[in-house]
């Protein structure tokens, strides 16, 4: 570890913290319905998006009329990506003549970009069309993370309100976040990434002359636009196969820094938005340095075990003041390859800068934990913020049993049918992880896929299911996923992870809705001091160390021991 890397990563998250604030304050007005600087021109638009659907912005829905909505539109967006993905060959923007993607990878990319997920067992320069890139997984890019933003909106609204029986409306919620909040910030980091050198262009390729003397082809398409929204959405999913290492999508060190900046900046800043809406600022600010201590202690185990080399190489002669190099790109270094892969896991986005899987055994477990904490650190934009607050719920639940007073969280009280749904949720993530990692590690031709025998292998599966199911994307390289196993069971995780997760959710805020909002006692136990911070960390870290520590005993953990030991598999 050095200065220079130390710098760097605390001049990120500096960047980071100066931004939270403006931009929370503008998604509480957008979110508010409040008049904005984009105002005068989005409005007519907005209006006009009303007009030609039938919405009334006027009228609202209670919890099960927006849950309801938001699976309508989730699954019309899945048939309508499925249909680009199957027809791509009849399709214009096609420059490559690619095929038509198979059904059951179709059916897989086509879960993955609705649930934001963006898991990708495909390379997309060479499996998917301009057309499939743009009108298909782009588009999903931005609604999948809109319908994320418009969820944690509701939920916030039902802490917010007293007695109430609705939690606003969907449609209006996802027109707002994509048009006041998602599209202008994407033109601009798209603008932003061109200068920097990312193509956006609409031609196939570009032929370019070796060293060699030899001819090679080098793909190219509007790289820029799909990055920029990519990375604002916390979606991941890369235009190449080897995403955010490959130099058209993160050509130098300032784009490096963009592409995190844009992962953190809403997520970061829709917590303050949530803080500003339950007119509770402070509270706002304690859930995000929960966030923020638990990410940062992930990017400085992940740093310090990179820095440290690894052992077997160093008894075959490399230098260990190098550190571990395999899978980085020499112009990031270990310092900003170890904060992007900390920040993608921390958060729901699924973009890489180096593999993962060539990570030391301890610098590999710290993404697979972060991912297996709930992805609230600070997780997607929206999906992130129902996700703290759901742990939120837990904590001031244990609080209330220590000392023997019904909970309360902002007012309103914590009861047995809040925790009933709030079990259920938390509960989907191990039951998908584990059931199918333990289902795969014991069929021959799921083992088959992986590509290192021993806990390597066992640590791609866990990696795989881990990151689907979360909604990250992310991958752990290695495990040759397009299969039919994979592609329906990673598929199927992708599902349970995102819509089994938020039903119980939205239930919970629709009984927090309808609740009286008391004024705080001198009984109550504050929620927006140190306190409370620690038992919120406390609590993210045994669900997730208690739940998933025997599979990573298993995994990543022995195989930083073999490494200690100077031992491979």
């Amino acid at each position: 570890m050095t200065t220079v890397g130390w710098l760097q990563i605390s001049l990120l998250f500096l960047a980071v913290l100066f931004v939270i604030k403006p931009l929370g304050l503008y998604m509480a007005r957008v979110f508010r319905g409040e008049r904005t600087v984009l105002s005068p021109v989005l409005g007519p638009i907005e209006g006009g998006f009303y007009r030609m659907s039938g919405v009334d912005p006027n009228k609202e829905q209670g919890w099960l009329g927006y849950t309801l909505a938001m699976l309508a539109f989730s699954l019309a967006g899945f048939l309508a990506l499925y249909a680009v993905l199957r027809l791509q060959a009849h399709l214009p923007l096609n420059p490559q003549g690619f095929p038509a993607v198979p059904a059951d990878l179709a059916f897989n990319t086509a879960v993955s970009f609705v649930t934001n997920t963006n898991w990708q067992n495909y390379a997309g320069e060479t499996t998917l069309s301009h057309f499939s890139q743009m009108a298909g997984v782009t588009v999903q890019n931005f609604l999948s993370a809109a319908t994320g933003m418009a969820l944690a909106v509701a939920f916030t609204r039902a802490l917010a309100r007293s007695k109430a029986t609705t939690l606003g409306n969907f449609w209006v919620d996802m027109v707002r976040a994509t048009l006041y909040v998602l599209l202008p910030l994407s033109i601009g980091v798209a603008l932003a990434f061109v200068a920097m050198g990312l193509p956006q262009t609409l031609d196939a390729s570009v032929t370019a002359r070796t060293l060699e003397g030899a001819n090679q082809i080098i793909s190219l398409g509007p790289v820029a636009s799909q990055e920029a929204i990519k990375q604002l959405g916390t979606n991941g999913g890369g235009f190449f196969n080897v995403n955010a290492a490959h130099p058209f999508e993160n050509p130098t060190a300032w784009s490096n820094y963009l592409n995190i900046f844009a992962m953190l900046s809403i997520s970061a800043a829709l917590v303050y938005s949530f803080g500003q809406m339950v007119g509770n600022r402070r509270q706002g600010w304690a859930l995000i340095s929960a966030m923020a201590i638990l990410l940062i202690a992930g990017v400085a185990v992940t740093y310090w075990a990179e820095a440290q080399g690894n052992p077997i190489l160093t008894a075959l002669g490399v230098d260990p003041a190098l550190g571990n190099m395999e899978g980085k790109e020499v112009r990031f270094g270990q310092a900003m390859t170890a904060l992007y892969a900390a920040v993608t896991t921390g958060l729901s986005d699924g973009g890489v800068n180096g593999m993962h899987g060539s990570f030391t055994g301890l610098g590999g477990l710290v993404p697979l934990f972060l991912m297996q904490l709930g992805e609230v650190l600070p997780g997607g934009v929206g999906s992130g913020l129902y996700g703290m607050l759901v742990f939120a719920l837990l904590s001031v639940f244990v609080a209330g049993l220590m000392v023997g007073r019904t909970p309360e969280f902002l007012g309103k009280k914590i009861e047995g049918r809040e925790m009933t749904f709030a079990m259920l949720a938390v509960l989907i993530l191990p039951l998908v992880i584990l059931g199918f990692t333990a289902i795969s590690a014991m069929l021959p031709f799921a083992v088959a896929s992986i590509g290192t025998a021993g806990p390597h292998g066992l640590s791609e599966i866990l990696y795989a299911y881990t990151s689907t199911a979360g909604n990250n994307g992310s991958a752990f390289g290695g495990l040759t996923g397009n299969t039919p196993w994979y592609n329906t069971t990673l598929g199927i995780a992708m599902l349970l992870g995102r819509f089994a997760y938020v039903v119980p959710v939205m239930a919970i805020a629709g009984s927090l809705a309808a609740k009286v909002k008391a004024p705080a006692s001198a009984g109550t136990f504050p929620t927006d001091g140190p306190l409370f911070v620690g038992l919120l960390i406390g609590i993210i870290l045994i669900l997730g160390g208690l739940q998933f520590f025997p599979a990573l005993a298993l995994g990543p953990i022995v195989e930083h021991l073999a490494m200690l030991a100077g031992q491979t598999f």
